[in-house]
């Protein structure tokens, strides 16, 4: 079988970092490989140059034996390959039909035949959405497949797929995989890039790996055992998370009591205690988000109070739960968590900008005194504070946000999937950090897609359907977790 990708020998630089190191990947036609490896391993810098973003200071780039276009010429790189990145580039105020030709209506736009001909690419890719819905009505789900279909649209054979389950649950990953399959059997090639090795051998028919900016192996991965997967990623075999055994206090920390919020949740209590983790867990539509989004003031119930160190809090109101001792970690870091025009230093410290000087003013030496301390505490792989946050690696860049949270000292802590996106060894230093805040008297919130990242937490309640049905203490099983998530508790 011919090779459909191939990119050889690229080396790329930026200033003084190489980002790739004589590295290259070759993909066969019809084949979904796999490429892992830690942030900053150099994946994101292989996708930028196989997409046309940026040119590899050497080595080359060949798509069925022809060399890649110029850069300008973006129909041609579109025609050839396509990316789904972890942060959907579909235009919200825009409709699905828009979004689907974007730059290719002409001149004069016929509305009536721009409808017709996004009907027609919604049902040959089977993508079951209305073409005159507005995009940002759209799930998580609907918007990858509307992005999917819309690289298809251009005559792309070669789709790379970025963490494209970071926001899914369990059942949209699988119907997600259950189309890749199927583009897999129409000739369709793929790139999948995730730090869910699970995935990669269920969906993947062979993996490569990136190190330190370097290419380390290619195998199938019927023939790579998963220990010897996590060695090549990180250099040295990583064991599993192990969660602290502690015993929680007796004040409580943070509460919500009696919250409704309609079409989301409904009469839902949470009380959790310093030194305790509590876990919410259920299903994308279970309202766990929706949960955890009320308790830091991103949503206002209907009905219930929030109570952070036994004071009541403003319904709705961010600040006024930051301010009464809350730290937070949002579910979108692109969106929520940081300010990527914002250097490292400076987005770490916005919680206590008030206290880096007098009279509304901040002072240097103190901001990046404090910065210094936070990258030295969560070990974020920074060039120094001075950095802009954009340029991290996804891992490093979360634990800024993490650094964020954690910068005020606070009493109780909310975190939304925490670990997603990020590899092996910046998940336990990320649940580390949370174990940590504990340790110190906080209690906290960990809401999460990832059953790994729930076992730190002394106990777990699950939602189904906007309702806590279950309290789980510490020591379930994955079977016995998911059949409660699910609603087929044995």
């Amino acid at each position: 079988m011919k090779n459909h990708v191939e990119a050889l020998n690229v080396t790329k630089r930026f200033g003084p970092t190489t980002a790739l190191n004589g590295a290259g990947i070759e993909i066969a036609e019809g084949e979904t490989r796999a490429l892992v490896g830690r942030n900053g391993a150099g994946k994101s810098t292989l996708v930028s140059i196989l997409t046309g973003l940026q040119r590899p200071d050497e080595g080359e780039v060949l798509y069925s034996g022809e060399a890649a276009p110029a850069l300008a010429d973006r129909d041609a790189w579109r025609q050839r390959v396509a990316c789904v990145y972890q942060k959907s580039t579909i235009i919200p105020a825009l409709t699905v039909a828009e979004n689907l030709f974007l730059n290719r209506q002409g001149t004069y736009v016929n509305w009536r035949d721009l409808r017709a001909r996004a009907r027609e690419v919604l049902a040959t890719y089977e993508v079951d959405v209305d073409a005159e819905a507005l995009a940002g009505s759209l799930s998580v789900e609907q918007r990858q497949l509307l992005e999917i279909a819309r690289a298809l649209s251009f005559g792309a054979k070669f789709i790379i797929l970025d963490e494209p389950t970071a926001r899914l649950d369990g059942p949209a990953i699988e119907r997600l995989f259950t189309r890749m399959r199927a583009l897999r059997e129409q000739g369709v090639t793929m790139m999948y890039i995730s730090h869910h090795l699970d995935e990669v051998y269920e969906i993947c028919q062979s993996v490569t790996v990136f190190r330190d900016a370097r290419h380390v192996l290619t195998k199938p991965v019927a023939d790579l055992p998963h220990d010897e997967l996590v060695a090549a990623m990180t250099g040295e075999a990583t064991q599993a998370y192990e969660s602290r055994p502690r015993t929680a206090g007796t004040n409580v920390v943070l509460a919500g009591e009696r919250l409704s919020l309609a079409g989301r949740y409904t009469d839902v209590d949470i009380s959790v205690k310093s030194g305790e983790v509590v876990g919410l867990a259920g299903s994308g539509s279970s309202g766990k988000v929706s949960v955890a989004e009320t308790l830091v003031g991103l949503r206002k119930p209907d009905a219930g109070t929030v109570t952070i160190n036994g004071k009541s809090v403003k319904p709705g109101d961010v600040p006024a739960a930051l301010q009464a001792g809350l730290g937070f970690v949002p579910e979108d870091r692109h969106h929520e968590g940081f300010v990527p025009l914002l250097s490292v230093g400076e987005n770490a410290t916005i919680p206590i900008a008030r206290k880096l000087g007098r009279f509304g003013l901040v002072l240097p030496a103190r901001r990046r005194a404090k910065a210094v301390q936070l990258i030295r505490d969560l070990d974020i792989k920074t060039e120094g504070p001075d950095q802009p946050v954009a340029d991290l690696s996804g891992g490093n860049a979360q634990k800024v946000v993490f650094a964020r949270a954690l910068v005020d000292d606070p009493s109780a802590l909310v975190v939304i999937n925490p670990t997603a996106g990020v590899d092996v060894k910046a998940k336990q230093a990320l649940l580390g950090a949370v174990e940590d805040a504990v340790e110190r008297g906080a209690g906290a919130v960990v809401v999460s897609d990832e059953l790994d990242d729930l076992r730190i937490c002394d106990r777990v309640l699950v939602m189904f359907h906007g309702r806590v049905v279950k309290d789980v203490p510490r020591g379930w099983t994955d079977h016995e977790l998911v059949a409660v998530m699910e609603g087929i508790e044995e």
